[in-house]
């Protein structure tokens, strides 16, 4: 008998309705629960979309509604892995720990590289520039070096619910079927 994770199979589920990857890794193994990085509410502006490869077009995060000066907090705790500057905006990356990064831009980092953050510890502060439209922080998650949608760390996917097929409740005939 093959067994799945039902974790695995949760995942699976929510990347086919969003879209999002789910690592091979990660589909075997809890995912870590992370806090919102800014404030309530927690629109979002652009949805993650997968690249169809590792150098394909695709948009690996999520941008979220953040005015600029928002104070941004780390998700968890972690160690921060890159805090500066890439091309025109400020961009800080945390590793978790157990292949979980995280990465967030534009903003102004308040963290230097090397620096232990703590969950909901400030890390910057929301700013303009960069590819991204103004009033919004762009959140990036990867699990392993694989790019996921960050809303399967933040909680933000609604949880899939498997129901029985057509078939098993009316006996194997499809649903509206007259045999």
């Amino acid at each position: 008998m093959l067994r799945v994770p039902v974790a695995g199979v949760v995942l699976a589920a929510a990347a086919l309705l969003t879209g999002a990857a789910v690592p091979s890794q990660a589909r075997a193994a809890p995912l870590p629960r992370w806090s919102w990085p800014v404030p309530a509410p927690h629109r979002v502006a652009r949805p993650f979309v997968a690249p169809s490869g590792p150098y394909a077009g695709g948009h690996r995060g999520i941008d979220v509604a953040a005015p600029a000066g928002t104070t941004v907090t780390a998700p968890a705790d972690g160690r921060v892995v890159w805090a500066g500057t890439i091309v025109d905006r400020g961009v800080v990356a945390i590793d978790h720990g157990d292949g979980v990064r995280s990465s967030f831009e534009p903003l102004t980092p308040r963290v230097h590289l090397g620096d232990t953050v703590l969950r909901g510890q400030a890390i910057g502060a929301v700013a303009a520039g960069g590819t991204h439209p103004d009033g919004v922080l762009h959140i990036g998650a990867r699990i392993r070096g694989e790019y996921v949608s960050p809303l399967l760390l933040l909680g933000g996917l609604q949880r899939a619910v498997l129901l029985p097929s057509a078939t098993a409740t009316t006996g194997g005939a499809p649903a509206g079927s007259s045999r």
